[in-house]
């Protein structure tokens, strides 16, 4: 099953947001991941709106939760609380819609985390565990994705992102694009985390940063890699619905 995230949506507001998913699925895509970050975020009264619209367009639905000013692993009790707050009621609305799954940001890191490893890890293991909660109340899967190489970061590599989810029991988002612009070991990261992964994100990019490019306009090795990508959900994460058709296009052609 293949869906089109909202980062191929370009509207400041939701009012052609109708249009644009009548345009995803004639190009054939099965599901939109609701991207919940502005200027669009998931509320308890824009739930109802994309609901309605992906239901018309017999449309089914995954959600990226709000990473922007959220950080599950910050030291301040105050802000990590709101961060979680964030997150319960996205994956709230998201049972709602009943959302295929769920998909988080990793804590990142700050000058205090940096120089306290350990409480850092421990502080960002307990919010996780928290949320784990949350998708077994819920009944809804919740992968945490690995990140891009940005300085702040967490969660960069396969080996990074398994010693933060030690214990925990939650599943992982596999951020193919992401991966190429830090260790490029796409056989670790499957072999690693295996049943784990719930969801995938597919983009391109040259490997020097996160550029969310058509399949194919990058360097993602992608003759080598999707043969082996779970058959789980993938979710185009591409900057425009010119790219999303391109990319359709461009996996046909590996087929």
């Amino acid at each position: 099953m293949i869906g089109l995230s909202m980062t191929a949506y370009p509207g400041r507001n939701l009012l052609g947001f109708e249009e644009w998913v009548g345009r995803a699925k004639k190009l054939g895509f099965d599901f939109v991941e609701i991207l919940s970050e502005w200027p669009h975020y998931l509320t308890g009264n824009s739930y109802r709106l994309f609901a309605e619209v992906l239901d018309s367009w017999g449309m089914k639905r995954t959600v990226h939760a709000p990473f922007s000013d959220v950080n599950i692993g910050s030291f301040n009790d105050r802000l990590r609380r709101i961060s979680l707050e964030i997150i319960h009621e996205t994956i709230e609305l998201a049972a709602e819609l009943d959302a295929l799954s769920v998909t988080i940001h990793p804590g990142h890191c700050s000058p205090v985390s940096v120089k306290n490893r350990r409480k850092y890890l421990e502080i960002h293991r307990k919010s996780l565990r928290k949320i784990s909660e949350w998708g077994l109340e819920y009944g809804i899967k919740i992968g945490v994705e690995n990140m891009p190489r940005f300085p702040i970061l967490d969660a960069q590599t396969c080996e990074r992102l398994w010693e933060i989810l030690d214990d925990v029991d939650i599943g992982v988002t596999f951020d193919v694009g992401h991966l190429n612009t830090t260790t490029r070991n796409f056989e670790r990261f499957l072999d690693l985390f295996g049943d784990k992964i719930v969801h995938v994100h597919l983009h391109d990019n040259s490997g020097d940063k996160d550029e969310h490019l058509a399949l194919g306009d990058g360097t993602v090795p992608w003759v080598r890699v999707l043969p082996k990508l779970p058959r789980v959900t993938w979710a185009l994460e591409v900057n425009d619905i010119e790219s999303a058709r391109r990319s359709l296009e461009f996996l046909k052609s590996l087929h």
